[in-house]
């Protein structure tokens, strides 16, 4: 029986690190196929602001992560992403950005809803992250009153993670 523990010693490690595979981790040019049937469906396919067909598998709405990937012409995956991140939402400040090419880049949002005066109505999208990869954050991206285009974006705290207590005043 002493002789087999090494050998499990050696089997238990590598079969761990096996299931601990990220989207991530894909190297480029893997066919869709393949991430599909380890990874599951994407959330999301559509075709990016330069033509070419994208999926996002997103954990929203209550997740904090997801990632995206640009397909070849061949159906494979150009880099797998992640997308919900400080430095990759930093991509909105080169817009226009329509609804439509937000929702491709990121990915459904968590919340949708409309701020402002019955004049001046914007929609807001809401997506949940981890801003600086450690606070749980909402970033609010903002649509014109017409919901044509992004006109601003910027993170909050998100209440999901907030004690009760912290908005009550009296």
């Amino acid at each position: 029986m002493k002789r087999f523990r090494p050998v499990a010693g050696l089997v238990l490690p590598t079969i761990l690190l096996a299931g601990c595979t990220s989207l991530t981790d894909i190297p480029p040019g893997t066919p869709l196929a393949q991430v599909i049937a380890q990874f599951g469906p994407p959330t999301l396919e559509c075709t990016d602001r330069d033509g070419r067909p994208r999926v996002v598998w997103s954990q929203q709405p209550f997740g904090q992560r997801a990632w995206g990937a640009s397909l070849n012409a061949q159906g494979q995956v150009q880099r797998i992403e992640p997308l919900l991140t400080d430095a990759h939402f930093s991509q909105l400040d080169d817009g226009p950005w329509t609804q439509a090419q937000v929702r491709c880049e990121f990915g459904p949002p968590a919340l949708v809803d409309s701020v402002g005066l019955p004049s001046n109505r914007q929609l807001v999208y809401s997506y949940r992250y981890k801003q600086d990869h450690v606070w749980n954050a909402l970033m609010f991206v903002f649509f014109g009153h017409d919901g044509a285009y992004v006109t601003r974006h910027h993170p909050g705290p998100d209440p999901l993670y907030e004690p009760e207590d912290r908005f009550l005043s009296f």
